[in-house]
């Protein structure tokens, strides 16, 4: 049970001992009772729970990773951390993928290409996940972000071999877009307080497999 101190009553309380309880005489009681202010702005409670901080990487970190950091960074609000990195990162995103989340209504301002050592130091934020995105991933050895995260993989095309015309292009990324945006729906519905790390390791990798389904 959390506990916090009225403090617009306790001010209520004294303003009625120094004008009422003084005979009328409100100077019996001092400067108190015009000290305290007649209107109190009231006090919110707040309940502090730490975010999650999820990683996700894949080989240039300029589509499919990018994508997954801007999604979570406005599906999860306040209660995850979202970047991105690659093993072998591209100069910059693909511009159809920032046009599209702009598109979209996301935030692309910090959104850049940037390789994974910028989250081994020591100075890193540590992160609980990581997910890799990489279609075909075998073979590509993941650096080490301590034993306590959830490492998963949710296996997704890559949008440097869409081929094809603009349109059937922007129609692949919208795709993408959607299997990208159920899978963090329902990442960040999961009931975390109640799951192990070998429940969350599950679960994540349910979202994995059930989630490339094409919208």
């Amino acid at each position: 049970m959390n506990y916090r101190a009225d403090v617009k009553g306790f001010r209520g309380l004294i303003r009625f001992l120094a004008t009422d309880c003084c005979n009328g005489r409100p100077e019996l009681c001092g400067d108190l009772a015009r000290l305290l202010p007649e209107e109190v702005p009231d006090m919110k409670e707040t309940t502090m729970s730490p975010a999650f901080n999820v990683l996700f990487i894949c080989t240039h970190n300029s589509a499919r990773s990018i994508m997954a950091e801007a999604l979570l960074q406005k599906l999860g609000k306040d209660r995850f951390n979202a970047y991105s990195a690659g093993s072998d990162p591209s100069k910059k995103p693909l511009p159809e993928v920032i046009d599209r989340l702009s598109k979209l209504g996301h935030d692309v301002t910090n959104l850049r290409c940037k390789s994974w050592n910028e989250f081994t130091g020591p100075n890193a934020p540590r992160m609980d996940f990581v997910i890799a995105l990489c279609d075909t991933p075998q073979g590509q050895v993941c650096p080490d972000f301590g034993e306590k995260f959830v490492n998963v993989a949710w296996p997704l095309p890559d949008p440097m071999s869409f081929t094809g015309s603009d349109k059937e292009r922007i129609t692949l990324l919208n795709e993408l877009y959607g299997m990208i945006r159920r899978r963090i729906e329902i990442f960040t519905n999961l009931p975390f307080a109640s799951l192990d790390k070998m429940a969350l390791n599950a679960r994540l990798d349910e979202i994995g497999d059930t989630a490339r389904t094409a919208p």
